[in-house]
């Protein structure tokens, strides 16, 4: 085939080939049409959208492994598929870290029927069917992986010394009642933010199981009401869809402590990528904006999405809601 001519130019020189054997093993011998790079996300995978026949679909080759790599993703992935809460895998090579499945034509989740209530009902029920599959396989413990993502902020040399001091106290006070109060783990997505749940306009879907595995059932609940479910209301409805019972006081008080766990998670994970941008080190200003003047700013373009400042301000807005309790900043537009 002409180079120029050649689709498959939008690969890397180290992945071409990969993806080439890829699609001929999906699809045989019809044709790939265009073949478009995804952007947007916190993912480190690579990500395109292939078009063959009349339809599309999405083929995503992993980074390069890492000593902190889920080893249990595609496991997980395949498990999720099997139950209708992924969608299908038309290729898998787990040791080339390369799947190829079906690309769902996604509309905003604003849209979904019913608005927010309906929302946040579908939600609950969609992640109790995940919580009822096979069990995915056991990792690491939850307060483990986000004490050690931290620790690594703190290595960075971000924040002068002695700036994080309290949230290192209140972090090791969490992580003993949340292990004092261990429920029955079960298979847990871990990365529920709005650009992993797609709307198709009859359905939710999960997407992104980079992180997947058996975890704390409240874990991915935190994550959704932090994102979702931003009144007492909605709230409600989502865990009574999610457990099957209105949410009591126990169920309330354990859940505000893995809140504050996830809030830290997604504080590190921000920082990290600041970090990697090679941004300022020393800082001494932990204060951040409301949710509704980091909306404004992004907004208005005072703030560039997925840029490093932009994950900064975040990671300080994530710190302040750990302290605090103070709502979380939603991910969706920011990153």
């Amino acid at each position: 085939m002409n180079h120029e001519q050649d689709g498959f130019d939008v690969f890397s020189i180290a992945h071409r080939e990969t993806a080439r054997a890829a699609l001929a093993a999906a699809f045989g011998s019809t044709p790939v049409g265009a073949i478009t790079a995804m952007t947007g996300g916190a993912t480190t995978a690579s990500v395109y959208r292939v078009e063959v026949g009349q339809r599309r679909y999405l083929l995503r080759i992993e980074g390069e492994p890492s000593p902190l790599r889920n080893p249990h993703q595609y496991v997980s992935m395949r498990i999720a598929t099997e139950a209708g809460i992924a969608p299908a895998i038309r290729y898998l090579d787990e040791a080339a870290r390369i799947v190829v499945i079906d690309f769902i034509e996604h509309q905003p989740l604003k849209t979904y029927p019913g608005g927010p209530p309906a929302l946040a009902q579908a939600l609950g029920e969609l992640f109790s069917r995940l919580q009822a599959t096979s069990i995915f396989p056991y990792y690491v413990n939850y307060g483990d992986i986000v004490a050690r993502l931290f620790a690594h902020v703190r290595r960075t040399g971000l924040f002068a010394a002695g700036v994080l001091d309290a949230h290192v106290e209140r972090l090791e006070l969490l992580r003993e009642a949340y292990d004092a109060g261990a429920s029955t783990l079960v298979s847990s997505h871990n990365d529920p933010t709005p650009n992993n749940i797609l709307f198709d306009g009859e359905r939710l879907w999960l997407i992104d199981w980079e992180s997947a595995c058996r975890n704390d059932p409240l874990v991915d609940a935190a994550i959704v009401l932090n994102q979702f479910a931003r009144s007492r209301e909605l709230e409600d409805a989502l865990l009574t869809a999610w457990f099957g019972r209105a949410p009591d006081e126990a169920l309330l008080s354990r859940l505000a402590s893995v809140r504050a766990l996830t809030c830290l998670f997604y504080a590190g994970v921000m920082f990290s990528a600041s970090a990697a941008a090679s941004w300022a080190k020393d800082d001494t200003d932990l204060s951040a904006p409301t949710p509704e003047q980091f909306r404004l700013a992004i907004d208005e373009g005072r703030l560039i999405r997925g840029a490093a400042g932009t994950r900064h301000i975040l990671g300080k807005m994530y710190l302040a809601s750990f302290l605090s309790g103070v709502a979380a900043p939603k991910l969706e537009g920011a990153v």
